[in-house]
């Protein structure tokens, strides 16, 4: 009897072990570091402009894909965006936006990262780069003020 009690209390003991690790990978994956931006990604040049076609269709983008988390304005206040473990990025963040080149953002845009997903297959690459004009015009960052890689 005593030693199915100590079998018992071992078993409990593993278990518990088990759902801690368990835990803590959870916790671990779902942990936001900085974004890693490959070089030659992040020197990739926009090949478009702000015109009467693209900002229109970039807006038209963003309330199809975006707005449930990143907002109306871009400020991250989505009524989706509130409820998950990460807050949606700030696209009116002129220091964050105006500190990534229009490659990064792409890729960021491209690639996604949890729980954002990626566009490159859901978007084609002109709606991707019409979204990266639609994101500085929320941060009022321009492409001369963006850094360089």
């Amino acid at each position: 009897m005593v030693a199915e009690k100590k079998y018992q209390i071992r078993r409990l003991l593993f278990i518990a072990l088990l759902g801690m690790i368990v835990i803590s990978i959870v916790l671990a994956a779902m942990r936001r570091g900085p974004w890693v931006i490959p070089e030659d990604a992040a020197r990739r040049e926009n090949p478009l402009r702000p015109s009467p076609n693209n900002l229109p269709a970039a807006r038209g983008l963003y309330r199809e894909n975006c707005v449930e988390c990143h907002g109306d304005t871009g400020k991250g206040d989505g009524p989706k965006g509130r409820k998950l473990f990460t807050e949606p990025s700030d696209l009116t963040n002129t220091a964050r936006v105006g500190s990534l080149t229009d490659g990064a953002l792409f890729y960021e845009i491209s690639e996604g990262r949890r729980p954002m997903p990626g566009f490159r297959t859901r978007m084609t690459e002109e709606q991707r780069w019409q979204l990266v004009l639609l994101m500085r015009s929320f941060s009022g960052a321009s492409n001369l003020e963006k850094k360089k890689p």
